[in-house]
């Protein structure tokens, strides 16, 4: 399961791409809102009650629009720092009005490893898990890039060998469905440890569309089943591997050891290599006051150590490069295993808006 994290009653807001977030009202009421990076601030003020009521019980699935609650929203231009006359406020508040729209929940259900909520907006389909609301993956409705860090990893395959390359947390297939689109080639194999959570993918969320061959040959082979298991692995062994792994907003712990990280270079062909989403909130850090305050940082100051980069750094010394995505794109520290590739060369066989992006890798410091 990936992870990026959503303000949800209280929690920081993290994502770059929606805002869901509760604050409480008078009474039961919360207000709800919704940000999408279409510039569109989407409110309305909810009860309490149905947000909760949509986890009472393990098997609540709406499917119709007689069934789905509908949450009325209103969507106005972001204009943040500006000013506005009398007629201009009034002038906004019409278009308000006359840019209202509705969007859905269509599924909320509760598996052995999740609670599943499915938003429907205008602009595109969400996957939130766990009880900390975390996004994990987001298709748009008529755009292609997500302008986060499922972007990023849609790179990879540029800078390995060709052969099989594996998703460790496939969720709704967000980074699969990328790669198939820049590379119809591949052959991709997706390790998800929830069925529920794919079945609800290849309903709502077009997962199932990606296990069918391209016209170019490229596939996503999904596995259901532990992506660290011993038994994981491919004949010849994979090209790359795309590792994703949350549960309840944190990295798995097991990614903290460096034992797993060696086990998982083994699983690779000569020349493979790893690119990890490693969180976008520093695990080595102290929070004082609302300031983030790091614990340990690198010997080049520009970025603060958590614990998956640490324990990748020792398991491939001097192997090992790094990037922190813009906090529009949410902050999230990606790492990439092998040495660090010719960026120019990379940069001239990705398309925009990844030819600049991958510029930003560098190499991993030496940590004090």
């Amino acid at each position: 399961m990936s992870g990026y994290v959503l303000g949800l009653g209280g929690f920081q807001l993290l994502h770059p791409i929606i805002n869901i977030s509760l604050s409480q009202g008078k009474g039961n009421v919360s207000s709800f809102s919704l940000l999408t990076n279409s510039n569109y601030v989407c409110s309305n003020s909810i009860s309490k009650q149905l947000v909760l009521s949509l986890w009472s019980s393990t098997t609540i699935t709406t499917t119709s629009s007689s069934c789905t609650p509908k949450l009325k929203t209103q969507a106005t231009k972001s204009q943040a720092g500006s000013s506005s006359s009398w007629p201009q406020q009034q002038d906004k508040k019409q278009e308000e009005e006359d840019e209202e729209e509705d969007f859905q929940v269509v599924t909320a259900i509760r598996s052995q490893f999740n609670d599943i909520l499915i938003l429907d907006t205008p602009n595109s389909r969400m996957l939130l898990l766990d009880a900390t609301h975390n996004v994990h993956s987001i298709l748009y409705k008529d755009q292609k890039w997500t302008g986060s860090y499922w972007d990023e990893f849609a790179s990879l395959p540029a800078i390995v060998p060709k052969g099989p390359i594996a998703i460790f947390g496939l969720g709704g297939g967000t980074t699969a469905r990328l790669m198939l689109d820049l590379w119809p080639s591949l052959q991709l194999e997706g390790w998800e440890i929830d069925e529920i959570l794919i079945e609800k993918s290849r309903e709502y969320l077009g997962l199932l569309d990606l296990e069918k061959r391209t016209v170019a040959g490229g596939i996503l082979n999904v596995h259901i089943g532990d992506a660290l298991s011993q038994s994981v692995n491919a004949s010849g062994g994979f090209a790359g591997i795309v590792v994703d792994l949350f549960s309840d907003g944190k990295v798995l712990p097991q990614l903290q050891k460096v034992q797993t990280w060696l086990e998982l270079n083994d699983t690779l062909m000569p020349n493979g290599r790893l690119m990890v989403n490693c969180g976008g909130v520093d695990e080595a850090a102290d929070v004082i006051d609302g300031v983030v305050h790091s614990k340990n940082s690198s010997i080049d100051g520009t970025w603060v150590q958590n614990y998956t980069i640490k324990a990748l750094s020792k398991a491939f010394p001097g192997k090992l490069s790094w990037k922190r995505m813009p906090k529009r794109e949410g902050e999230n520290y990606l790492a990439l295993t092998g040495p660090l590739p010719d960026l120019i060369s990379w940069s001239a066989i990705v398309p925009d808006p990844l030819r600049t992006a991958v510029k930003h890798w560098k190499p991993c410091g030496t940590f004090s």
